[in-house]
């Protein structure tokens, strides 16, 4: 069986194609929502409190809602990286389809 070779139309990757489709990824990540520009308290830096033995109700209240916070700001951020991939993926097609 006989292969083809494709013909492809080559383009050279300059260095100022390169410094600005690198500007454009950096606005459009700027873009999407930041957690911490946004003013949402990052919830790896809460701290638990310590309280005494008759109050182990209200602290374990308190973890399952320190929890709940970590796991949203987790779906975020899979959201986040999700998003980024997806980019980082279309942007290495086109450089190969500009090769």
């Amino acid at each position: 069986m006989a292969r083809r070779r494709i013909k492809r139309k080559t383009k050279n990757l300059t260095p100022r194609m390169l410094r600005t489709m690198i500007v454009q990824e950096r606005r459009r990540l700027k873009e999407t929502s930041d957690p911490i520009a946004a003013g949402i308290e990052d919830p790896e830096k809460v701290s638990a409190e310590e309280v005494e033995p008759g109050d182990e109700a209200d602290t374990l209240e308190k973890d399952i809602d320190h929890l709940k916070v970590l796991k949203v700001a987790e779906s975020k951020l899979r959201k986040t990286l999700r998003e980024v991939t997806s980019k980082r993926q279309r942007v290495a097609k086109r450089i190969k389809r500009k090769l």
